[in-house]
């Protein structure tokens, strides 16, 4: 296969995001519903001027509810996060739920006991997710490689191509010319003449990670095509890759079989 690494760059599409893309509402769900009973008991504290009085009535009742209060601030791991306290000590967050007074004090250094007291909050369970919403955008980034990878799949499948995905290389002895770390690759596909060892990623931005990603492939596939029975493939797109044409160019040259979208037709021709 003639190789024209600029058509390759001119074939690279904007984005794979779909509409069901920007929110899981599945996983926001699940993380409300695993936290609902505590938000609808801590519901009481809404619109209730001694503060004080009633975190006492709740924490006599179940001092437990007050381990969800961190996600009222939008941190889920609060239990190692680190934060300076009003005496200037580093203390974690976990430490404030240690007691009815360390509760207070954290709604109110937090501004949440003003937030509460005034009623613009109506129901935590609904602040709450949408507080589990916003948090989601963080996952976007490995949303868009999975959909990268649900697409390939269903190239693959829909060209009849037999395959396996998220196979390791502890798998194949011979493989041991990668080293001792242990390699995940996003699909394997084995033809009566190779075995394929396939990565695939999409970025729609640009960024550090594809120099890095670039550099890792650079130096992975002379390794892998160093064993007869064996070829690396490489299959990526998206306009990412605009900000790091050169180290892509690279790339791109050294590694024999690289693919994008519109290219990996001449790919799925080869595995019949």
């Amino acid at each position: 296969m003639n190789k024209d690494f600029n058509l390759f760059m001119s074939q690279l599409q904007e984005t794979n995001q779909t509409l069901d893309f920007f929110c899981d509402f599945n996983k926001i769900s699940a993380n409300v519903a695993d936290v609902e009973m505590s938000l609808n008991t801590l519901n009481y504290l809404i619109g209730k001027d001694d503060m004080e009085r009633c975190v006492n009535e709740i924490w006599q009742r179940d001092s437990k509810v007050f381990e969800v209060i961190g996600i009222l601030i939008a941190v889920r791991d609060d239990g190692k996060k680190p934060v300076v306290d009003s005496h200037g000590k580093v203390v974690l967050m976990k430490s404030y739920f240690e007691s009815s007074n360390k509760v207070v004090e954290f709604l109110q250094e937090t501004g949440l006991a003003l937030l509460l007291q005034s009623r613009r909050i109506k129901n935590l369970v609904d602040y709450v997710f949408g507080i589990e919403t916003g948090l989601d955008t963080n996952a976007r980034k490995n949303r868009s490689g999975h959909i990268m990878e649900n697409r390939v799949a269903q190239l693959f499948i829909d060209a009849g191509i037999s395959f396996r995905q998220e196979v390791y290389s502890s798998e194949f002895p011979e493989l041991e010319v990668l080293g001792t770390d242990e390699k995940r690759f996003d699909f394997y596909i084995e033809t009566q003449k190779k075995k394929y060892l396939v990565e695939v990623n999409f970025y729609s931005s640009g960024g550090s990670k594809l120099n890095e990603v670039a550099r890792a492939y650079t130096e992975l596939a002379p390794k892998v095509n160093s064993l007869a029975d064996f070829e690396f493939v490489w299959i990526t797109d998206g306009v990412g890759w605009k900000s790091a044409r050169n180290k892509l160019e690279e790339a791109y040259n050294t590694i024999p079989s690289v693919y994008n979208l519109t290219s990996i037709d001449s790919f799925i021709e080869q595995l019949r």
